[in-house]
């Protein structure tokens, strides 16, 4: 998936020595079970050709493995990064605290149907902020970050509108489409 990736990539200005485009969002889950929530981040960041990475880290399980990606991110070209978690969430939070990079936090739906995700993400303490989309939101958490990225990135804010525009077509077209639909009344 790494070399797919990179060959479809239109600015190099990320790129390593060998050529390979080295990342600059990363999205970071809890579990590997909050992958099937996440691929939508990956697919949209894929799709505006921004390259990233994805690991899982957990906040209670490998804090020391957390504190060291938090730590290193920004020397490693990284410029935003999404963190994802459920219940507890803590996640987002404790990367935020530990780094000056941007952090969007998706909240995972679990067992309060991530509203215990969404309030634990979201209730950060002042001085450490955490943007935060939806419940399951990545595909969102994925265009926050291509915005806050396009503000020094031309060709990716082209990209970025040129997708807004097809949004708005999908529209259009529904709207044509359900011009069509006709109630046709009836007497008895």
């Amino acid at each position: 998936m790494e070399e797919k990736r990179t060959e479809n990539m239109t600015d190099r200005t990320n790129q390593s020595p060998r050529g390979v485009l080295t990342p600059i969002v990363s999205i970071i889950m809890g579990s590997t079970s909050d992958l099937p929530v996440m691929e939508k981040a990956c697919k949209q960041l894929d799709e505006l050709q921004v390259p990233f990475e994805v690991n899982a880290l957990s906040a209670h399980r490998t804090p020391q493995a957390v504190e060291q990606f938090a730590h290193e991110a920004a020397s490693r070209g990284i410029r935003v990064i999404i963190a994802a978690a459920g219940m507890a969430a803590a996640l987002p939070g404790v990367i935020a605290a530990q780094t000056t990079l941007p952090v969007i936090g998706v909240p995972i739906k679990g067992m309060l149907d991530g509203l215990d995700a969404l309030l634990s993400i979201v209730q950060m303490p002042p001085g450490i902020p955490v943007a935060t989309v939806g419940v399951n939101g990545a595909q969102n958490a994925a265009l926050l970050a291509c915005q806050m990225l396009a503000l020094s990135d031309s060709a990716l804010a082209q990209r970025l509108q040129a997708h807004k525009e097809g949004l708005k077509q999908k529209i259009v077209k529904a709207n044509q489409d359900l011009s069509e639909v006709k109630y046709e009344y009836k007497t008895n």
